[in-house]
């Protein structure tokens, strides 16, 4: 019995070192959305400048 507690809790970490270290590796949803307004705004702001003149 205590062998397979110490089996699963060393699973278990393996596991959640691999859910950590995906997560960390990966760009989030938020960030991804704000890298691609930051895109656009340069375009929207000289459209906006065009459509006064």
């Amino acid at each position: 019995m205590e062998k397979w507690v110490v089996i699963a809790g060393i699973w278990a970490m393996c596991a959640l070192c691999a859910i950590f270290f995906i997560r960390g590796a990966t760009c989030s949803a938020t960030r991804r959305e704000a890298e691609r307004e930051a895109r656009k705004a340069p375009a929207r702001l000289g459209s906006e400048v065009s459509a006064e003149r």
